[in-house]
């Protein structure tokens, strides 16, 4: 293997997130050097997935297939449309067991500083199909950084003017936390949103 292949490896492995240059150096010498076989595997997984993954057409989640399974559950609530950043965030929501609706990904949130607007996150589509006439209840479930309440923000002020129904995921207390150790916006957000 020439110089050129094994720094193209290194300096690939870097686009995973959290990954520096020492550690793109310890998988590329660990997968040359002690799992040839895992990194063929690797290469052939990565090249299947990029070619055969997509958009799901309803929710914008990854999925093989056109529509993905969630979207085409009778199961799930059709009334409600919980919306999300990303897959991820999906995934630990269907994780949780606790949600029986159907989902709309982002791929993303408002980050004005990085030049990504409502065009770059589907805010357009996800209006189009959160006006179905099915869908009664939209919940924003985007992150509470700052892009996170400035997307859900923006989004329930265009879903309401569309007559939806809009909520927020709740914010507060973790579970067996001292209330001296949590941070002051927490305290605040749990005492006005309690039940």
């Amino acid at each position: 293997m020439s110089e050129g292949s094994l720094e193209g490896l290194i300096d690939a492995l870097r686009r995973l997130p959290g990954v520096g240059v020492k550690s793109a150096q310890r998988m590329a010498y660990h997968l040359l050097q002690h799992d040839r076989t895992g990194a063929e595997r690797l290469a052939l997984a990565l090249q299947h997935a990029v070619s055969h993954v997509h958009h799901c057409e309803r929710c914008h989640t990854f999925s093989e297939a056109r529509v993905c399974a969630t979207c085409l559950d009778p199961q799930r609530d059709a009334r409600q449309l919980l919306v999300v950043e990303s897959p991820a965030d999906q995934a630990a929501l269907e994780r949780s067991g606790s949600y029986r609706g159907l989902y709309f990904v982002l791929m993303g949130r408002l980050s004005p500083l990085d030049g990504i607007g409502p065009a770059d996150i589907g805010v357009h589509p996800l209006l189009d199909r959160a006006s179905d006439g099915v869908v009664q209840e939209v919940i924003l479930a985007t992150g509470f950084s700052a892009e996170g309440e400035a997307t859900a923000h923006v989004l329930a002020a265009a879903l309401k003017a569309r007559g939806l129904s809009v909520t927020r995921l709740a914010r507060g207390v973790p579970v067996g936390s001292e209330l001296e150790y949590v941070d002051l916006s927490t305290l605040a957000h749990a005492l006005h949103d309690r039940r």
